[in-house]
């Protein structure tokens, strides 16, 4: 049927209309909260993206040109609040990719394209040498490390990014408009590196359903929640302390995780003359000698002994079994160091030299990124098993060199970048400990 506008006024009035439901379209349909993330493999990325309208899922990138073309699809998500606000995330993998070699990209479909982004594509053989920014602990208000982890990120300063838990404070806030908005404030960090996650405590809302949604890591299992990657000579391992703590969703989950951990740990101490180096990251941590009454604080923490008066499924001896050399943790708003440690005894390698040739993990507390909640405060005596702490903000850098020799040092914001702690970790095998 053909629509007849008698009058000029009256036609003019019908464009407007058009024009502005184009307008409101292209507003709602364009790419947002881009972020890249590693795959089961490392010739392999996934660029995942939110729009607020169906669109299609595309991403055209190239070396020197846009001349290449990948596809993908998109899921609904709809936030629980009372608004129902719903959402369209995007995925899509770029397979193929060569190593060492630099990508510019940008995403969308027909009708909205992002701006213009670049990463570099990584090795998948072991013989390299990754740089990893970590931290935990970052919300939308007072994220005062972001900035310069951007400036560091879009100068190459890094091959993946570890986010150890506590996002945004939080992202189902205000029927998810905080979420978005943190997505946002990432995006200058997280379109050029791997951003690599772990759940905590502050995304429980809704089973931890935008956790699960936002992010894109790799495997099946897990929905996010527990994975793991191959990055260098290290074996990267992401799990969720929150199960231990939200039983309300159900005492299954922990012993799923905790059965998925003891295979991939075992396959991946049978890969260990390739990979030798494992390292976990998890959220709330098992040691912290910080002034509140969190689970580190206790002697028998959960994370640390498992299901409590059970004492089933704890990860600490899981982990001195498997001879797990790190384990990042977060949640404790401050940086702690600590010398070898197992059963709350230093395992150091010897007086001299504690960190070579280590009987113990080494614990990284850092989760002094910046959040609306502030910095914590330490208790006056430490754990004899403690080596180092700051409240200052900031976050940590780890640059693993070879199979012996791995580095490792806090930044602190709030001395413009000045590094206030570091240490190497030497061994000449690694494996159970004696």
């Amino acid at each position: 049927m053909l629509l007849v506008l008698p009058s000029p006024w009256l036609r003019g009035v019908f464009v407007g209309i058009c024009l502005l439901a184009v307008s409101t379209g292209q507003v709602k349909t364009r790419p947002e909260q881009i972020h890249v993330s590693l795959s089961g493999s490392s010739s392999e990325l996934v660029l995942t993206w939110s729009t607020f309208n169906a669109t299609d899922s595309v991403v055209e990138y190239g070396t020197t040109s846009l001349n290449l073309r990948a596809t993908g699809g998109s899921s609904l998500f709809v936030d629980g609040g009372s608004l129902h606000r719903p959402q369209y995330i995007h995925r899509v993998s770029l397979t193929g990719l060569q190593a060492g070699q630099r990508y510019m990209y940008h995403v969308g479909s027909a009708v909205a394209w992002s701006d213009l982004f670049f990463f570099t594509a990584l090795r998948s053989d072991a013989s390299w040498s990754p740089r990893v920014a970590l931290f935990g602990d970052m919300g939308n208000e007072n994220a005062q490390s972001l900035p310069r982890l951007q400036s560091e990120a879009q100068q190459g300063m890094y091959d993946a990014v570890l986010h150890v838990g506590d996002f945004a404070y939080d992202m189902n806030t205000d029927d998810g408009l905080v979420g978005d908005e943190f997505m946002r404030q990432i995006e200058a960090v997280a379109a050029y590196v791997p951003y690599m996650t772990c759940v905590g405590n502050h995304e429980n809302a809704y089973n931890f359903s935008h956790y699960k949604a936002r992010f894109s890591m790799p495997g099946d299992d897990g929905a996010n929640m527990f994975y793991s990657f191959d990055l260098g000579p290290a074996h990267f391992i992401s799990l969720s302390t929150e199960y231990y703590f939200f039983l309300e969703y159900g005492m299954q989950q922990i012993r799923t995780q905790y059965e998925w951990l003891q295979r991939d740990l075992e396959m991946a101490n049978q890969n260990r003359a390739e990979r030798p180096w494992i390292v976990t990251f998890g959220h709330r941590p098992m040691y912290c000698s910080n002034d509140n009454s969190d689970d580190c604080t206790h002697r028998q923490s959960i994370t640390r002994v498992g299901v409590p008066y059970l004492h089933l499924y704890g990860l600490e001896k899981l982990f001195y079994d498997s001879g797990v050399d790190l384990e990042l943790w977060a949640h404790e708003h401050s940086y702690e160091r600590f010398w070898p440690v197992y059963n709350e005894e230093t395992r150091n390698g010897s007086t001299a030299s504690p960190y070579t040739n280590p009987r113990g993990p080494v614990h990284i507390v850092t989760g002094s990124a910046g959040c609306r909640e502030g910095r914590a405060s330490f208790r006056n005596e430490s754990l004899p098993f403690s080596a180092f702490r700051s409240n200052e903000y900031g976050y940590t850098r780890i640059n693993i060199f070879n199979s012996s020799h791995l580095y490792l040092e806090q930044v602190s914001d709030d001395q413009g970048g000045k590094v206030i702690d570091h240490m190497w970790i030497v061994k000449d095998t690694h494996g159970a400990y004696p």
